[in-house]
């Protein structure tokens, strides 16, 4: 590639990279372009070494992979990043649409839950959630509070998967309809409790717990089984705990 190819795929990242999505490494990457995200820009500071990576690890994406890499030196790479991945691949993808997510959120008849965060404060705590709602087919992860779900150190944490389910930022009164069930202490053992597919399960932060507001809300509060003396579960063992609880009483296969 010469030289002005390089120098022009780099003015196109600057151009973008104030309002689009930084996929940091080769999995954030890989998982976006699985799920429909749209890329205009990917630079790599070993482009051979990556599409190997594809071949070993995601060969359904290697040929987009490699329409779409730049191989830019590995200086120029760091410059335009925070820090570089090992893999030696960054990309920017444009964010998803905000009314068709609200849509997925707002359906009358979901037929999986929707994760709500309520002001959670750790960045990386809810990159790890996100990750997890993907991963067991929630329909969405909503937060509530002053955090953008959309911050890069949060897509880093969910390695890309931003883009497998819908994740917006709401305020409790904006949530959309459906039962809630919130997790807190004083409530019942989730064990005996099956929880519909179209539920809001909703978490407080590790530090407070859940908001007034929120509880207030709570059609049912229920809680993890909890060994006495232990005061609290990381947030996302405990949305992945009840998420494999629903997914486990609903009767329906496991996402595959």
């Amino acid at each position: 590639m010469s030289a002005d190819d390089v120098d022009g795929s780099v003015r196109r990242w600057r151009a973008l990279s104030d309002t689009a999505v930084l996929l940091d490494g080769f999995h954030a990457l890989k998982h976006a372009l699985r799920f429909g995200a749209r890329v205009p820009a990917v630079l790599t500071s070993d482009k051979a070494a990556g599409l190997v990576l594809a071949d070993e690890l995601a060969p359904d994406v290697r040929e987009r992979l490699a329409e779409l890499a730049v191989q830019v030196p590995a200086e120029v790479l760091r410059g335009l990043v925070p820090r570089a991945h090992p893999t030696g691949i960054a990309a920017l993808a444009l964010r998803p649409e905000r009314a068709g997510h609200l849509d997925a959120l707002g359906q009358a008849h979901r037929a999986a839950p929707v994760v709500v965060l309520d002001n959670p404060r750790n960045l990386g705590n809810a990159g790890a959630v996100i990750r997890l709602a993907a991963g067991f087919g929630a329909t969405g992860v909503v937060t509530t509070g002053a955090l953008d779900p959309w911050h890069p150190t949060v897509v880093r944490g969910a390695a890309g998967l931003h883009y497998a389910t819908a994740v917006e930022r709401l305020a409790v009164d904006e949530l959309p309809a459906g039962p809630v069930y919130a997790l807190d202490p004083e409530g019942k053992d989730i064990r005996s409790v099956t929880l519909p597919d179209d539920a809001l399960l909703a978490f407080g932060s590790e530090r407070s717990g859940l908001s007034a507001e929120l509880r207030d809300r709570a059609d049912e509060l229920i809680a993890l089984p909890m060994r006495p003396q232990v005061s609290s579960y990381n947030l996302a063992t405990s949305v992945g705990m009840a998420l494999f609880h629903w997914s486990a009483s609903s009767g329906r296969p496991a996402p595959m």
